[in-house]
């Protein structure tokens, strides 16, 4: 059973950043599309960034584009989501996901998800 976790969410003020961090319990990190998603209260998941098998890809959504940086290290199983110039409007639960098809992202149906971690952006 692969096992995706998420951390480093937390609050921050309108304007500071912050970096999540997600790691996933597979054999092969690099036989993976790892995407982050998030859930505001009362609004659907929406995807924020995915990024192919070894980095090739990156997609951002609109909103997050020239704020957030995604990036993965395959040697330490780990995605991480650089996210500076956050907003009120950011705040949300992040989720991490992976799937086995190497170019997943948006529009695609993520296999493993993680608990979420809370970013709260205050003004």
């Amino acid at each position: 059973q692969v096992q995706v976790v998420e951390s480093g969410g937390g609050l921050v003020q309108a304007g500071g950043s912050l970096r999540l961090s997600c790691t996933a319990s597979v054999l092969r990190f690099d036989g993976y599309a790892m995407g982050w998603f998030r859930q505001a209260p009362g609004k659907e998941r929406e995807v924020v960034s995915c990024i192919s098998w070894n980095g090739g890809i990156t997609y951002y959504t609109d909103s997050v584009k020239g704020r957030f940086t995604i990036s993965r290290d395959n040697a330490k199983n780990t995605l991480y989501l650089q996210m500076n110039s956050l907003k009120p409007e950011d705040t949300a639960m992040y989720y991490c996901a992976a799937d086995e098809d190497e170019y997943a992202c948006a529009g695609a149906d993520f296999a493993y998800w993680g608990q979420g971690t809370q970013v709260t952006v205050s003004s």
